[in-house]
Parts: C-alpha cells; sequence; structure tokens
C-alpha cells in the first residue's frame, strides 16, 4: 500500500493521530464528497426528487456491498446502522416460548440485552457456549450444545467489541447447516478490515455498519440476507411500505428480495457514502488490508507489554486490529481524554460494555486502541510514549 497516498487521501489525518477504527473511522475524501455532494443535491432540488435523480447511483450502491460479500445485490438490505440490521434480522425468527437461543459469552452488549428481553418477554431460553481455555468460544462445546439442544436460533459476534478475538464463524456454520439451524452473524467490527463471505460462513443473516473498519459515514448499515432465509419466508416482525405491499384488505406481501427488511426512511447520501467506501476497500484489497492492519496491531501488542503499568487483554487463536489493554491507576475515560488532549483518538470501554469477558479477566474495562491501514509507526510511537508518560504519572 502506499501509506503516503492514502494519508493524502484521508482529511482527519492531517489533524489527529486516529487509533479508534473500531469506533467509528476516518473517511476518504470520496466518501466525504458523495455524501456532501447527495445533501447539495437535496438542498438544491428537494429530498424526493433527489433521491430520484439518484437512483442509478443508489443501485450502485447496493451493487459495491453486494461485490464487498462476493454475493448478489438482491441479498443486500440498507439499514440506519449494524444494530437496526440484526434486530430486523432478530425478528423475522418466529421465535416462541421454551425456543433456545445459542451464543457466546462475548457477543455484543446489545446482542446480549436484546436476548435477555427476548427471554423476559417471550419465554425463550438463552444458552451460552463456553469459553476455550485459550479464549474464544469452545467449538466442541458449541457443537454438543447444537446437536443436543437444537436452538431455533444461533447468534454470533464474529469479532467483539472488547477486544481483538475473531471468533471462529466459518466452523459454527457448518455446524448449523448440517444441523438446518438459523444462523445469525454480527460483523460490525469485523468489515472492513478481513474478507467478509456470508456464504462461505454458512449463515442466514450477517450485519454491519459503515462507520467502523470499512470507514463510511455514521448513521448507516446493511444485512445480508440469505436465499435460504428468503425462500423460508423470512421477514421482520414490522415490516412497512418499502418491505412489502398491501395487497389487500387483511393481506401484506413482502418484498421478493432483501429489501423486505428495509424502511422507508432513508438518508440516502449515506447509503451512497456506504457504496463509496466498500468501493475503496475493494480497490485495496480485503487481504491487504488484513495483513497491514494485524501487523499494525500485532506489534502494538508487543510493545505495548513493555510498558510498565500496561496489561494487554486480548486473549483468542486469531487476534485482528483491536488492541486492548488496563493501565495501571487509569480509568479507561480519563485515559481517552488525556490522549485527546495530545491529538491522539482512542476509546473506552467500561464493565457494561462486556460483564462476561471483563469479569474474567479481573478489570473494570480497558483502553481500546483500533489501528487501520492509514496509521503509521509514526502513530505508534506517539501513542506508546504518551502512555508511557502517563502511566509514569
Amino acid at each position: 500500500m502506499d501509506i503516503e497516498r492514502l494519508r493524502a487521501d484521508t482529511p482527519g489525518c492531517a489533524h489527529r493521530i486516529h487509533l479508534n477504527s473500531a469506533g467509528a473511522s476516518l473517511m476518504p475524501q470520496g466518501v466525504l464528497d458523495a455524501v456532501r455532494g447527495h445533501l447539495e443535491l437535496e438542498a438544491n432540488v428537494g429530498g424526493y426528487e433527489a433521491a430520484a435523480e439518484a437512483a442509478g447511483r443508489i443501485e450502485a450502491a447496493y451493487g459495491a456491498v453486494s461485490d464487498l460479500l462476493a454475493t448478489s445485490p438482491g441479498n443486500v438490505a440498507f439499514t440506519e446502522h449494524a444494530t437496526a440490521a440484526f434486530v430486523q434480522a432478530l425478528s423475522s425468527v418466529p421465535l416462541k416460548p421454551g425456543d433456545v437461543l445459542l451464543t457466546t459469552r462475548n457477543d455484543y452488549v446489545s446482542s446480549q440485552i436484546q436476548y435477555l428481553s427476548l427471554s423476559e418477554r417471550l419465554g425463550v431460553e438463552i444458552l451460552r457456549a463456553p469459553d476455550a481455555p485459550e479464549g474464544g468460544v469452545d467449538l466442541q462445546a458449541m457443537e454438543e450444545l447444537i446437536h443436543r439442544r437444537r436452538p431455533r436460533l444461533v447468534a454470533v459476534t464474529h469479532v467483539p467489541t472488547n477486544s481483538g478475538l475473531v471468533q471462529d464463524v466459518e466452523t459454527i456454520g457448518r455446524m448449523c447447516r448440517e444441523r438446518d439451524v438459523l444462523y445469525l452473524v454480527d460483523a460490525c467490527q469485523s468489515l472492513g478490515q478481513m474478507p467478509i463471505h456470508p456464504e462461505a460462513m454458512g449463515c442466514d443473516f450477517l450485519a454491519a455498519t459503515a462507520r467502523k473498519f470499512l470507514r463510511g459515514p455514521r448513521g448507516a448499515g446493511f444485512l445480508w440476507v440469505s436465499d435460504r432465509a428468503l425462500d423460508a419466508g423470512l421477514s421482520p416482525l414490522f415490516p412497512d411500505l418499502r418491505g412489502a405491499d398491501w395487497v389487500e384488505e387483511d393481506l401484506f406481501q413482502p418484498a421478493p428480495d432483501a429489501r423486505r427488511f428495509e424502511t422507508w426512511e432513508f438518508s440516502w447520501g449515506l447509503v451512497l457514502g456506504t457504496g463509496e467506501a466498500a468501493h475503496y476497500a475493494l480497490s485495496l484489497g480485503l487481504d491487504a488490508i488484513r495483513d497491514r492492519t494485524r501487523a499494525l496491531a500485532k506489534e502494538l501488542r508487543a510493545r505495548l507489554a513493555s510498558v510498565p503499568g500496561v496489561r494487554v487483554l486480548d486473549r483468542g487463536p486469531e487476534l485482528c486490529a483491536i488492541v486492548t489493554a488496563e493501565v495501571a491507576g487509569w480509568a479507561p475515560k480519563e485515559l481517552v481524554l488525556e490522549l485527546r488532549a495530545r491529538g491522539i483518538n482512542t476509546s473506552a470501554q467500561t464493565r457494561l460494555d462486556a460483564v462476561l469477558d471483563y469479569d474474567a479477566k479481573g478489570v473494570d474495562g480497558a483502553l481500546r486502541i483500533s489501528p487501520h491501514y492509514f496509521n503509521t509507526e509514526g502513530d505508534m510511537d506517539a501513542l506508546l510514549g504518551a502512555l508511557g508518560e502517563l502511566s509514569r504519572a
């Protein structure tokens, strides 16, 4: 990669050391132009008229995201964010009292809360597969639970928000396919930093966001839906006039493709920005992005381990470009503010973001550092220098 060119194409690099791509990455100029251009068009001709004028580019955004996932445009539904996509998928599964939902101890906090709400309201039993000693879900235990308990749905977060762990979603997908179990994957943190192929994962739904490693705008996400789920007639609990037609007094007909999971109101400028972000990632190559980001994160973990008072918290057989650490004497939120004052962006995690994981690690939270391919070794030097200074203080 031509890192200098990529940094020149990223306006934010001129102002900050941005190590918070797991929160919201810096947009490339082309993404910014796509969003701004459509907002200006709306201001000049009107919102509905702008959408009509941009119809071809909107369809191209579907194509770009489907290319990113090596799938078809008809399997992609745009949403406001990853949680909206996840909830649309979750609501389409006809769960009833006594059904089992199988998940992991590393699933995203919002998902864990939603599972508990399903248990409270519908009487769904929530099972969490145990972790393996090396970190990540115990695949043998997961297979035994799928075989023995026959869950109605298996839901797994590919990369959790609270560590660099990469879960083996492909192996779990094979288990689900062998037993005809519905499978939902949250790829919010993994999309854009590694190749994502939902059909190879064997999942029925995959939820993702634009703002993180994909480098798209905030307030935009999407849901991938398998042909199997569409053919089975799965649709969200609360469709609207974009996702379905009201054909008779007491009858509605869902859209034939994944757009049955969409709703009418969209910021089409953000959709266009998402499409541009997908194009940008494809032009660089997801394999190259994965290799670059993981190399930066691996170096960072090694160097952090040598800073007095710093403990790296990431565990698992496969780690990605999210690095979490405890800094003795510092609450993560205070540390983030100190680093931000030095022009370095990171993010803070608290126990409430990952109760099971942080309790097991014996911490109240963590500093989360998430480099991307546009970051440099100089960025790492500045961060480590600042952490060393703050740790000594």
